[in-house]
């Protein structure tokens, strides 16, 4: 018996993109069609284009024909930013004075429907000379918003544009495992369900996971956890007798009931985590991709204990099948029907058979030099794989590898895109743009 989201208990469209990585933080808009080819130069499918002020690497998500987006806006006009493939771990030198906003747009035309000035201040950490003081992607009900601001808190703003509430979550440290100055900032992604706000915070000193009220955010409950460091949003898992939350981490990837009491835990991953949990009705995905491990991990429901593997076994009751030297360092993985897709950072892109783990094929993308951030995602069985030098190239799915084309966007492109009412919605790192079909609205 598979338990329903909460989207599919209310029996709301999936044209919805409520969070990141849209519904179930799967990346795939099931039954929606949006283009291969768009042009931004020429208008080409290019339903509208909204400059977004400030900085942020945060993704748009939609509800109701509204788009939601956060951002930090510097005092000291365009804030600085270096994209590209490299392994500095300095932070920027940015300490000016930010307003982090949330704005919502509408979905039809980019008119801005309200500009919410939800906090400012000087930021409490620094960032990563690569991230933003507004990394994490927003989390809707269509009648709460949800935003995290790292160390400047968790605030649940009305869709009407009010801040309802406001809860300190201490201050978010994030940075290298074995460089403790470093101070890179948070990226972790707040979630809803049912009646929760749930958020991952592991930093370099107190980790844990709460649970807040939706309403109020008063903690519903809250579990220490003794993590590294990490960037994964965590995910409600539905494909069990009962659903459970999944956690992507460093000392171990862990699993909790609803309440948030531990039900399993597997060691093995690397020591920075980035990727967010996936699954199907069969297994849960779980990636990340530091090495030397750099794993891929495919989980079964109803799992119980430690299930970690002893290094000369890839199988277990619990435990599909484990792949390592594969997992993607930052994009989440995707699945598409009995197919998985890993993009690493440099461009590879990998395929297998979901079931066993077999390769099916591995491909370089022909990207203009800065890589990939952001995580694929997909429609119609087409993967789109947003480069940060702007260029989003789109891939047939199937087991032969199949480029369909490549489009440039002629700006950074660092956020996740979102897909809902067949409109696909890539944020730059000045505009918003939304590509559909011309009369597929």
């Amino acid at each position: 018996m598979l338990i329903p989201t909460l989207l599919t208990l209310i029996g709301f469209s999936q044209s919805a993109w409520p969070s990141f990585r849209g519904l179930d933080a799967s990346g795939v808009a099931a039954g929606q069609k949006v283009p291969v080819s768009w042009n931004v130069e020429s208008g080409e499918s290019i339903a509208w284009k909204s400059a977004i002020p400030g900085l942020a690497h945060s993704s748009p998500i939609v509800w109701g024909g509204k788009v939601y987006v956060t951002t930090a806006v510097s005092s000291q006009g365009r804030a600085y930013l270096k994209h590209g493939l490299y392994g500095s771990g300095d932070a920027a030198d940015d300490h000016s004075i930010q307003k982090w906003r949330l704005l919502c747009l509408s979905l039809a035309d980019g008119t801005v429907l309200w500009d919410t000035l939800v906090t400012e201040g000087e930021p409490i950490d620094k960032r990563h000379i690569k991230a933003t003081y507004a990394n994490s992607t927003p989390s809707t009900d269509g009648e709460h918003v949800v935003a995290l601001f790292g160390s400047e808190g968790l605030y649940c703003v009305s869709a009407s544009g009010k801040v309802l509430w406001k809860k300190d979550l201490g201050r978010m440290n994030m940075g290298a495992y074995d460089a403790p100055t470093y101070e890179w900032g948070p990226a972790s992604s707040p979630i809803i369900y049912d009646d929760m706000v749930i958020v991952q915070v592991d930093t370099q000193e107190k980790d844990f996971l709460i649970a807040c009220h939706l309403r109020t955010g008063e903690t519903k409950w809250k579990t220490a956890r003794d993590e590294l460091p990490s960037w994964g949003t965590p995910t409600v898992v539905t494909n069990g007798k009962s659903a459970q939350i999944v956690t992507n981490g460093s000392n171990h990837i862990l699993g909790y009931d609803l309440t948030g009491n531990e039900l399993w835990r597997l060691g093995g991953s690397s020591q920075i985590t980035a990727p967010t949990p996936v699954f199907n009705e069969e297994l849960i995905i779980v990636a990340s991709g530091r090495r030397p491990e750099k794993p891929i991990f495919a989980i079964r429901p109803g799992a119980k204990g430690d299930l970690t593997l002893p290094e000369d076994s890839d199988t277990s009751e619990y435990i599909a099948w484990r792949v390592k030297g594969r997992g993607p360092y930052m994009p989440t993985p995707l699945i598409y029907g009995q197919l998985l897709f890993t993009l690493q950072n440099q461009g590879i892109l990998d395929c297998y058979d979901l079931t066993t783990g077999k390769e099916i094929y591995r491909e370089r993308i022909s990207h203009g030099g800065g890589g990939f951030s952001a995580s694929p995602v997909a429609c119609n069985e087409k993967l789109y794989l947003s480069g940060e030098d702007g260029d989003v190239f789109v891939i047939q799915v199937g087991k032969e590898f199949q480029q369909l084309n490549m489009n440039q966007m002629n700006e950074v492109v660092m956020a996740t895109p979102a897909i809902a009412d067949n409109t696909l919605l890539i944020r730059g790192r000045d505009h918003l743009y939304a590509i559909r079909t011309p009369g597929s609205d």
